[in-house]
């Protein structure tokens, strides 16, 4: 039911996209955010409207936030793969926007579409101004210097300290660059129906770090064509990750554990969970 629900949710998303981009200027930088765009599994999306799903509101509500958060997701991809930054020329199997159009193009298109994520929140189709407010608010600490982009600062700054960092530093910055994203998405079900979101948010947690763990083994053991990025990036600059403190088994063995808590935080919703929880199974089980 998940891969089906996550093609769906994936589908529609793209949908969004379109009708959203469609709506631009054709220049360079339209396009390019619509390149950016395409592809991915779009699970933090499918988080949104997945949520939603479980507080019982309408998709056509939903969509919007589902789609501003894979726009958000994909300028800080975009803005990541610059060569003063990560300086890849692959992601998801294609050459990065930078390779494809010029660094100045990339710069603009995730400008772009940082912008287009808050956009999208505040849309009249969210729900009241109470609604589209805490989803903008929400969103602006999740990817800005208290979540996402602190996350990448901490992760550069690891780049050049002296000592690898500790599981518990590693925690933190995975927390942000990772984590803060993921929380968002699945908390937002709850907000557009004015819910308790403390449920998913502690489901979230423990989900965004098992992703992680699980991104960290698939960069030692992955295959690329699959992952359709470069790996062993994190090994070649020799920085700390999960299995480099931890070893790949336990670092296994850490990411299930955590997939059984997020799965435990999501009890009190019966069977109406099930599809989360087979999401959680499937961020330690996947090959890209």
């Amino acid at each position: 039911m998940f891969l089906e629900r996550l093609a769906q949710d994936a589908a529609r998303i793209q949908d969004q996209f379109d009708l959203v981009l469609g709506m631009l200027d054709d220049l360079d930088v339209t396009r390019a955010m619509a390149y950016a765009t395409e592809g991915g599994k779009r699970l933090r999306g499918f988080l949104v409207l997945e949520s939603a799903r479980l507080h019982g509101v309408d998709e056509v509500r939903a969509v919007w936030p589902a789609t501003a958060i894979e726009a958000l997701h994909a300028y800080s991809l975009v803005h990541d793969d610059l060569p003063c930054m990560d300086d890849d020329d692959l992601r998801r199997g294609r050459p990065t926007v930078h390779v494809k159009w010029d660094e100045g193009t990339a710069v603009l298109a995730g400008d772009a579409l940082q912008s287009l994520a808050f956009e999208l929140c505040a849309r009249p189709e969210v729900g009241n101004a109470e609604i589209r407010a805490e989803l903008a608010l929400t969103l602006a600490k999740a990817s800005g210097a208290q979540g996402m982009v602190l996350g990448q600062a901490l992760d550069i700054a690891a780049e050049t300290a002296e000592t690898p960092l500790t599981l518990e530093q590693i925690t933190q910055l995975q927390a942000g660059k990772t984590g803060a994203l993921i929380d968002w998405s699945a908390c937002a079900g709850a907000r557009l129906a004015q819910s308790d979101p403390q449920p998913l948010r502690q489901f979230a947690h423990a989900l965004g770090l098992a992703f992680q763990i699980a991104d960290d083994i698939l960069d030692v053991e992955g295959d690329a064509e699959k992952a359709g990025k470069r790996l062993q990036k994190d090994a070649d600059a020799g920085k700390a990750t999960f299995v480099s403190l931890l070893g790949l088994d336990a670092a296994r063995s850490r990411a299930t554990e955590l997939v059984d808590q997020a799965c435990a935080a999501l009890d009190g919703y019966g069977s109406t969970a099930e599809t989360l929880k087979q999401a959680a199974r499937f961020v330690i089980a996947r090959d890209s």
